[in-house]
């Protein structure tokens, strides 16, 4: 605006003995080399055209002449060829300039602030690291620095592995299981901890503070078996209660003791069972029938079912029992023992394992048993065998998933496979055949499996192995390179049965694993619990790893080659869609 108003206002020109001073539209000169033009100021403010002095302009003879005289007209110009202006237009259009320069000004001002505060967002605040929350490790110190009695229980943060609280326990835990008693979704989270020998204790999840402790004395008799197992509610007070099983220092001696989920105290007193059988302790496991009828399931080395409203009578001392108790199962009810007594026979063969299986196009579930010779499936609603697979070296229990495309749960089984091998099969849930084997070196004990389900209602199974030998000589793997003891994280898609997906790796031996589901972005994530290798103790490490960042991440394993070629961007284009979601069966 500055250069503007300059070169309006110190034009050379002649003085104006009206203003005393130059006049900017008036030529300095009147050399006849340039435009001979001379702009008369009028009376009116108007100019004219023309050479004569300033004095000389003669008077209009009417009104309209000096209406057409006070007109500016575009073809009069200045020598300089701009249009002529008043004097007062002149300082209409330094007020009009001023202003447009301050909304201008105040414009880029603010544009320029915005922008400073975007690069002090951009480089002052610390980004996080991109795997920051797809993956971490939280070392927990020596398994054995815990002095005895005592043992700590330590609530991790999922996001990034940070301790969100932590509690001392009395004695060691065999198990924590964490869910709401209380029906609907306000209710908070609580978490059951189980210890080895006479402990059950409530904690509140969010916050670890202690709800109610089980009195030790109720278990004088005996020492816990088993996990605490979740009932519903018996004595109607809108909380879902538990029941304990404890065993005396005789293998027959099974008492059951109902529990309180509110108080943490005894319903009533504790239900002996005198039991004759040989092998694992099996359940209990609490089944609910397609009528609604309770049964509990328990036995060593075979199956049997007590219901639950045998037990609530004796334990209550009473001949009644609330009318959700009173419902029976027919099929059940037939398999009474020949006394008629309360136990019922389930299945009696070598029994190893036993969970429950949702089946399909039901709101009931069936039993899966695993035994010394193999799987059976039995019908949950009359105790019939679907069908039996036998397997021998069977030892670990089976994980379901969706394999197929009928919508029925497939299991992913672990089998002992000679001196440092195991073979990993699918067996169809349908048919109990085999769709799926591969035998890879792993010398870890037992190593669990898991499976996550996909949006597509498929699933992906994920065990551990050692390096994997190549069916091509051309995949660059090759056994025996790794160091000793080096264990591989693998995942098995059903679209790509011919690969394998290297997620992770670990030279410690790992304990547990389980899967969880991030909702809002649709992942999966991946915890283990690793100690140190076998005769060499070390710190307890609790892992993350995020399933869609390690299905970007891993590297591809060709167990044969499939026809057409599977490409490493035809891959990945795939697994970049995967969509994790719950898992519509329970275990």
């Amino acid at each position: 605006m500055a250069t503007v108003l300059s070169r309006a206002l110190k034009l050379p020109g002649k003085k104006s003995p009206d203003l005393g001073e130059y006049d900017p539209l008036t030529q300095a000169d009147s050399d006849e080399s340039e435009d001979d033009l001379v702009l008369n100021l009028q009376k009116n403010g108007g100019v004219k055209n023309g050479k004569s002095p300033l004095g000389d302009v003669p008077e209009p003879d009417s009104d309209a002449e000096v209406a057409e005289a006070a007109k500016p007209h575009l073809s009069e110009v200045t020598t300089e060829g701009y249009p002529s202006e008043p004097l007062g237009g002149l300082e209409q259009k330094a007020a009009s300039s001023l202003v447009s320069y301050v909304r201008t000004s105040v414009f880029l001002l603010t544009l320029g602030i915005s922008m400073i505060l975007v690069l002090l967002c951009a480089f002052l605040i610390p980004c996080p690291p991109r795997d920051l929350h797809s993956t971490w490790s939280r070392h927990l110190g020596s398994q054995g620095g815990v002095s005895r009695p005592a043992a700590n229980l330590v609530c991790l943060s999922g996001m990034n592995g940070s301790t969100l609280w932590s509690t001392l326990l009395p004695e060691e835990a065999q198990d924590i299981t964490c869910l709401k008693l209380i029906p609907g979704n306000l209710a908070e989270a609580i978490c059951l901890v189980t210890g080895t020998h006479k402990m059950l204790s409530a904690f509140n999840a969010s916050s670890g503070k202690a709800i109610w402790t089980l009195n030790p004395n109720y278990l004088s008799n005996g020492t816990l078996a088993a996990p605490v197992v979740v009932l519903p509610d018996l004595d109607e007070d809108g909380v879902r209660d538990l029941v304990l099983l404890t065993i005396g220092e005789l293998q027959p001696d099974l008492c059951f003791l109902l529990v309180s989920g509110r108080t943490g105290r005894p319903l009533g007193r504790p239900v002996k069972y005198n039991i004759v059988g040989v092998g694992n302790l099996i359940g209990p496991q609490v089944y609910i029938t397609t009528n609604g009828a309770v049964y509990i399931l328990f036995g060593f080395g075979n199956i049997q079912a007590v219901a639950l409203r045998d037990i609530f009578v004796q334990a209550q001392n009473r001949d009644s029992s609330p009318p959700s108790l009173q419902i029976e199962e027919p099929e059940w009810e037939k398999r009474r023992s020949i006394n008629l007594s309360e136990l019922i026979d389930v299945y009696s063969d070598g029994v190893e394992l036993l969970q429950m299986v949702k089946a399909p196009d039901s709101n009931c579930s069936n039993l899966l048993i695993t035994t010394r010779q193999g799987l059976v499936l039995l019908r949950g609603q009359n105790l019939t065998p679907y069908w039996t697979s036998s397997l021998q070296g069977l030892h670990s229990q089976p994980t379901p998933g969706y394999f197929t495309d009928d919508q029925t749960l497939d299991f992913l089984l672990q089998i002992q496979d000679g001196v440092g091998m195991k073979k990993m099969m699918v067996v169809d849930g349908d048919s109990g055949s085999v769709i799926w084997s591969y035998s890879a070196p792993c010398h870890m004990k037992e190593t669990p499996a898991t499976s996550a389900v996909t949006s597509d209602q498929k699933s992906v199974f994920l065990f551990w192995a050692e390096g994997l030998s190549p069916a091509s000589p051309n995949s660059g793997i090759i056994l025996g390179t790794e160091p000793p003891g080096l264990h591989h994280l693998y995942l098995l898609h059903p679209a790509f049965p011919s690969i394998l997906l290297d997620l992770a790796n670990t030279t410690g031996t790992v304990t547990a694993s389980e899967v969880g589901i991030n909702d809002l972005w649709k992942d999966a994530f991946y915890v283990t619990r690793t100690t140190g290798s076998e005769g060499h103790p070390a710190a307890l490490v609790v892992s993350k790893l995020s399933l869609r960042w390690a299905l970007m991440e891993g590297q591809m394993a060709q167990l044969q080659e499939s026809t057409p070629k599977i490409g490493r961007g035809e891959l990945r284009r795939f697994l970049s869609r995967i969509k994790f979601v719950e898992a519509p069966y329970e275990i």
